[in-house]
């Protein structure tokens, strides 16, 4: 269940990071206004709450691992919310990030 929970808490943290940045650049890009901004800023310092919700204690390793939620979650934002279409070389490196992910955050440990 702590695997799942984490991936889960990773999901999240992806959804307020990305949407975030995502509701600031249409504020100031696409001229969406400061609500739109404002609102972008709230999501960001939401995904700084959820990320301290991950079961590992390591401040570090919780950071590196999201790099590579943030890289494939990213792809899938631009391409639910922005009409972006990846090519094979942008799913091959989101995989690898991904796959590091698993390394970083799931591989046994000696207590």
């Amino acid at each position: 269940m702590t695997v799942a929970r984490s991936i889960l808490l990773f999901v999240l943290a992806a959804v307020a990071e990305i949407g975030g940045a995502w509701l600031v650049w249409q504020g100031v890009r696409e001229h969406r206004g400061w609500l739109w901004m404002g609102l972008g800023v709230l999501a960001l310092g939401a995904y700084g709450f959820v990320a301290t919700l991950q079961p590992d204690a390591h401040f570090g390793r919780i950071l590196a691992a999201y790099g590579g939620v943030f890289v494939a979650g990213s792809l899938v934002w631009g391409m639910v919310a922005d009409g972006f279409r990846p090519d094979r070389y942008d799913v091959i490196g989101a995989t690898i990030c991904l796959i590091g992910v698993a390394v970083i955050m799931y591989s046994p440990r000696q207590a």
